[in-house]
């Protein structure tokens, strides 16, 4: 398939009570794992790619290494790709727009794009945001690929006490509802856990909407919440360094 049939595969795989499963990978080799494990479609985890290449989260990797590791996936699969790219490497909205274009160039179909400011406390506010999502739309629109924007918002991850989210879920609605306007192509809430709100973002937004998977959540239940996406985040990367741990201090503990 070109980049355009895929990005539209992709697309089509984000349906309401339906979700597209990614389990999120960090480079050529657990692209091509998970693809021979069934996946219908890949993406990466920006903490998982940091770290694996000796980085901390939060754009520490340079932007032109990150292409790099995105170009070398999309190589390794025919499967549609979507790249963590965090805050865009950016804030103004027209150079936000032009590295995104780094990313499109890849073959990648689509990116999660975060509306928190990388480095601080807070988050952009909506109006900001929306520019930066518009930005990143013609960008695509220019290139001729009918890009997914996956725009996230990091309201519920500044707030960890998921007894203290409920007050958010009005702002997360109203973000969805710019974004969307501005051109975002999917709504994107880690953090959010509690299944009511879950419910109430899905039934509110417009756009399909992704949820990160924690323990006690399970696919069918966020299916039935009116999911459309349901990725891993970190999961199996922090899964795979734990076995990899404990295999390599069986191999060194035979030495003693």
């Amino acid at each position: 398939m070109t980049q355009t049939d895929k990005a539209k595969a992709f697309k089509e795989l984000h349906r309401k009570g339906d979700p597209v499963v990614l389990y999120n990978i960090w480079d050529a080799g657990t692209a091509q794992a998970v693809t021979a494990s069934g996946a219908k479609a890949l993406a990466t985890g920006s903490w998982s790619v940091a770290d694996a290449n000796g980085y901390g989260d939060g754009q520490q990797i340079p932007m032109l290494q990150l292409v790099d590791i995105a170009r070398s996936i999309v190589a390794a699969t025919d499967l549609p790709v979507s790249i963590d790219f965090e805050g865009g490497y950016a804030e103004d909205p027209d150079a936000t727009g032009q590295n995104v274009g780094h990313v499109i160039d890849t073959g990648a179909v689509g990116i999660n794009f975060e509306d928190q400011v990388v480095g601080a406390s807070g988050l952009h506010t909506i109006e900001a945001q929306a520019a930066r999502i518009k930005a990143i739309r013609a960008k695509a629109d220019a290139k001729g690929i009918p890009f997914f924007i996956n725009a996230r918002t990091d309201l519920f991850l500044k707030l960890s006490d998921p007894v203290r989210h409920a007050p958010l879920v009005d702002e997360a609605i109203e973000r969805a509802a710019a974004y969307a306007q501005a051109g975002a192509s999917g709504f994107f809430v880690p953090g959010l856990s509690n299944p009511d709100l879950i419910g109430r973002v899905c039934e509110a937004v417009s756009l399909p909407v992704n949820i990160m998977m924690q323990p006690g959540m399970d696919q069918k239940t966020l299916a039935g919440l009116g999911v459309a996406r349901i990725s891993y985040g970190p999961g199996p990367y922090r899964a795979m360094i734990a076995w990899l741990k404990g295999e390599a201090s069986g191999v060194y503990g035979e030495k003693r």
